[in-house]
């Protein structure tokens, strides 16, 4: 079933950044996709969304999970024949105040899967849908902790390395990709959310106006960028 309206998934869309993105994407008028990984939590933020007029749906999807991510491919392309806009927000903190070598590695192994190979995963079964129309904005949200002037500090390895390789995937893919498919990473900040904590000094709402700038750049805009607060800054 095609349609006019514009498609956009949040992968992570049941809380924090996720929730605020899937709402402001639907203020402005776009079909949104809510993904989470527990039923629950995505269907009790989606009939919140509902009943402010908004338009939005779940498809309950695990970014761990490659068959996941399969399926829900399959279900937008049947149900909107379309994607517009992917937004990677999923991700997991779960770093201890250990030296990457001395933590346990399924640490390291389960930030990778999550932060690193779900979008991965997520762009590489999702961006048919945009080749098909020639037209696609994908955003990566990334963290300042990816660059690598970080890589010679010590702590958080786990989550550097991840977000070190996200930005290297954002990099890659921009390269590869024709037509006008644009593919930027974002860093939002230190942001109160359950993964930053309550005395982080930005909102949600905040975090997702930066993200959401690239969500709707123009044919000249940015691709394979890094950005924070709208301005472009050093991998």
């Amino acid at each position: 079933m095609l349609q006019d309206k514009q498609v956009a998934i949040v992968t992570g869309g049941n809380r924090g950044i996720g929730y605020e993105l899937v709402k402001q994407l639907a203020w402005d008028g776009f079909k949104v996709i809510l993904t989470s990984r527990d039923p629950e939590t995505g269907h009790e933020a989606v009939q919140k969304l509902n009943k402010l007029n908004l338009d939005v749906s779940f498809v309950v999807m695990d970014v761990d999970n490659q068959e996941s991510i399969r399926q829900a491919a399959i279900t937008v392309n049947e149900h909107y024949g379309r994607l517009d806009v992917l937004i990677n927000n999923a991700g997991v903190y779960l770093d201890e105040s250990k030296k990457l070598v001395a933590m346990n590695p399924s640490i390291l192994e389960k930030t990778m899967t999550t932060n690193f190979f779900g979008a991965y995963h997520m762009i590489r079964s999702f961006i048919p849908l945009m080749e098909k129309q020639g037209y696609g904005r994908i955003i990566n949200v990334s963290s300042e902790y990816g660059a690598i002037s970080e890589m010679s500090l010590q702590g958080a390895g786990a989550y550097k390395l991840s977000k070190l390789a996200l930005n290297g995937l954002t990099q890659l893919v921009a390269a590869e990709t024709k037509g006008d498919i644009k593919i930027n990473a974002v860093d939002p900040g230190w942001v109160s959310s359950d993964m930053g904590g309550p005395s982080a000094p930005r909102t949600p709402k905040q975090a997702a106006e930066s993200i959401l700038r690239l969500a709707t750049i123009g044919s000249e805009g940015p691709n394979g960028g890094f950005f924070r607060d709208g301005k472009q800054i050093d991998w």
